[in-house]
């Protein structure tokens, strides 16, 4: 099979397409014939060598957490599932032709494996972070970077829960976070004032990691009150890095609910093979993105 993997830690250059033994279903996992796969910033962070501790890796790697795809191979003692099943979930090495996935969930009705390739990293960590930073249906959530997956998804869940968001991306994307149903406003020079502008902010959430977490403090007067997903040095100001994941079933559960409910839709900004792996890194680091980028296989 084809499988995109890297030999050493370094730049999007480092990752190659090989041929590849398959891989196969343990006890409590299933395989799929993947038909897509989600690219997260965990993935290029990774391939960079970053120290992640939930995500401890051996080279050479495989690289991606994400897919969709359909079940061809169940493990022992997974019940519930059955082959030619479609199911999005999270694994090891999935920009690959077969994945085996440890956590995963039957497709919601009206998905196609694209789209659903880009829900279920972007669901746990959503749904995470919105319950580490504690806020409550009436307050209002800042979130820096709101336009990306993770953002689309905080920004769907909020407004279910009765929370208001106020959302900083760039000026392309202003429309879409109010489509999210955001307050929204461009970050660049001048950018907490014109948060405070649209009203008190209770708790404020990183996820792009520009440098932001000093007014985030600010903004929300307490440094517990402010939780990051990008920058590593977040903790040096009293600001918690939020990386360890918590239930991804879970997490698929409430996504399917929420796009069964019309609540919930994550567009896919980008599509690239296989062989444009090294792009689509490229692509995810440099941010301003609207939504998710997947690879298809």
């Amino acid at each position: 099979m084809k499988k995109v993997s890297f030999a050493e830690f370094g730049g999007p250059d480092v990752l190659q397409l090989l041929d590849a033994e398959e891989p196969h279903a343990g006890p409590g996992q299933v395989r799929i014939a993947v038909r897509a796969a989600g690219v997260n910033p965990v993935d290029w962070r990774v391939r960079e060598g970053q120290v992640l501790g939930a995500h401890p890796i051996e080279l050479p790697s495989g690289v991606g957490l994400d897919a969709a795809g359909v079940v061809d191979e169940v493990g022992e003692g997974v019940e519930g599932i059955k082959v030619g099943d479609h199911v999005f979930g999270e694994g090891a090495s999935t920009y690959a032709e077969f994945a085996v996935l440890s956590a995963w969930g039957r497709m919601p009705e009206g998905l196609t494996f694209e789209e659903a390739a880009g829900y279920p990293s972007v669901m746990e960590t959503a749904l995470r972070i919105i319950r580490e930073v504690g806020v409550q249906p009436g307050q209002t959530l800042l979130v820096s970077g709101a336009s990306g997956g993770v953002g689309s998804a905080v920004l769907q869940i909020a407004r279910d829960r009765g929370i208001t968001v106020i959302g900083t991306a760039g000026s392309a994307n202003q429309d879409y976070l109010r489509s999210l149903g955001a307050l929204a406003t461009t970050y660049g020079e001048g950018w907490a004032q014109r948060v405070r502008q649209l009203g008190p902010v209770d708790a404020a959430l990183d996820l792009a990691g520009s440098g932001v977490i000093r007014e985030l403090v600010e903004l929300t007067g307490d440094p517990q009150k402010v939780i990051s997903i990008a920058d590593l040095d977040a903790p040096k100001l009293g600001v918690r890095f939020s990386g360890v994941a918590g239930s991804v079933p879970d997490a698929l559960a409430e996504a399917a609910d929420l796009i069964a409910r019309g609540r919930l839709h994550i567009p896919v900004e980008k599509s690239y093979t296989l062989a444009e792996a090294a792009e689509a890194h490229i692509d995810s680091q440099a941010g301003h993105s609207r939504g998710r980028r997947v690879v298809v296989i």
